[in-house]
Formats: structure tokens, C-alpha cells, sequence
């Protein structure tokens, strides 16, 4: 029991730069292409398209939600706002690289806007639970939101405070969501990418609050 709580206490702790993995110095194998649209995952991607971030829990089930979203272009897996480069699934999942599981969305702004994922990401999970997602404990579930530029860091903050505002009135707790400027990217191995795609009875633990998510309509 003792040994059980231990690891789970590292699972659930960030690694300091001397714990952490030491990882590779190249990427890992991966997919080039969407298994489901056939488009480039690694890009260029066409002029006019923006990226977001999410971590959802378990990635799996977040990047199928995001891939049937109307305006979305593309989307991959990977491993994000860690320490340890070029990490690999089994690496993460130890707790030991720091990173989180993550969606990378490339999005046309024509058709979806970036307050429309925002919302997509506060109700189709539960921000509340630090480093776990429902039956998945461990640093790598954490809910996260890395952003690119000024304006998705600002209204991703002003989301949070409303979203928390909205849970709070429901009775929940804070919100434990990790707000950072977009890090490096890595993309998970091909198994992993598009995986309910290619299994489609596959496990996906994605699991809303059921609360609704006021977005505001622009930065003020």
C-alpha cells in the first residue's frame, strides 16, 4: 500500500528538472498524415489557418472531438508543457516527463472561431480535477490550454474566470486548468494519432461537467 501511494503521489507530482527523463535529442516515429482526412499533420499548413492547444485528460477521446468539429482543419496528439524531449507514450505516463497529453488544433477562424473551441474544451470535460481525469491520475491528464499570442492568452484567461464563475454557482470546486503560453509540440507516436479512428471501440474517458460555458463574445 505503501509503494501503491508512493507512486501515485510521483505520478501525480511535476518532476523537477533533475527527476525528469532525460528523453532524445530527435522526434520520435509518427504519422505524416490525418488518418481520417488525409491532410498533413506536420504542415505547412494553408496561409490564413490558426493552432490552438488543449489538454483534455486523455487524448484520445479529445482529438475525435475536435476532428468532427466543423472548421477544424487538422488535428494531432502529442506531448506538451514537460521537460523531457522527444518523450514517448510509456515515458509520459510514468509521471516523470511533465508533460500532458494534448490536442493540437489547426482551425480555420472563417468558420470556427477561438472562442467556439474554448468553449468545445470547458464543457466536454471537467477542469476541476488537477492531475487527474476521472479514473486517469497522473500529471499527463491534466487540463491544460497553451495558447497562441496575445489575444487566445487573454481570452482563454477571461474563459477561465467565467467558467469557474459558472462551476462555482453549480457547486463545484476551482478550476485547476493550466493557462501557459503554447510550448514545444511533440508529436505522439502513429498508433496514438486519430486512435478512435482506427479503434473505433477503443477507450475514451472524455466526460463533460454538464455546466454551460459563457464565452465572451471578444477581449475586452
Amino acid at each position: 500500500m505503501f509503494f501503491l501511494g508512493d507512486l501515485l503521489g510521483k505520478k501525480t507530482r511535476m518532476p523537477t528538472a533533475q527527476e525528469a527523463l532525460p528523453g532524445r535529442a530527435d522526434p520520435i516515429p509518427t504519422s505524416s498524415e490525418h488518418a481520417v482526412s488525409g491532410r498533413p499533420l506536420h504542415g505547412p499548413y494553408p496561409e490564413g489557418l490558426e493552432k490552438a492547444m488543449f489538454g483534455m485528460g486523455c487524448f484520445w477521446g479529445a482529438e475525435r472531438l475536435f476532428w468532427q468539429t466543423e472548421g477544424v482543419w487538422v488535428t494531432a496528439v502529442g506531448y506538451a508543457g514537460g521537460l523531457t524531449p522527444n518523450p514517448t507514450y510509456r515515458e509520459t505516463t510514468t509521471g516523470m516527463t511533465g508533460h500532458a497529453e494534448v490536442v493540437l488544433v489547426v482551425f480555420d477562424p472563417a468558420k470556427i472561431s477561438y472562442r467556439d473551441l474554448l468553449r468545445i474544451f470547458w464543457e466536454s470535460h471537467d477542469p476541476t480535477q488537477g492531475m487527474r481525469q476521472g479514473n486517469d491520475v497522473g500529471t499527463t491528464y491534466r487540463s491544460a490550454i497553451y495558447t497562441f499570442g496575445t489575444e487566445q492568452q487573454e481570452l482563454a484567461a477571461r474563459s477561465k474566470e467565467d467558467y469557474e464563475a459558472a462551476l462555482a454557482a453549480s457547486g463545484r470546486g476551482r478550476v485547476t486548468t493550466e493557462l501557459a503560453p503554447a510550448p514545444q509540440f511533440y508529436f505522439a507516436e502513429a498508433e496514438h494519432q486519430q486512435y478512435l479512428a482506427k479503434n473505433p471501440g477503443g477507450y475514451c474517458g472524455l466526460q463533460g461537467t454538464g455546466v454551460a460555458c459563457p464565452i465572451p463574445a471578444s477581449v475586452a
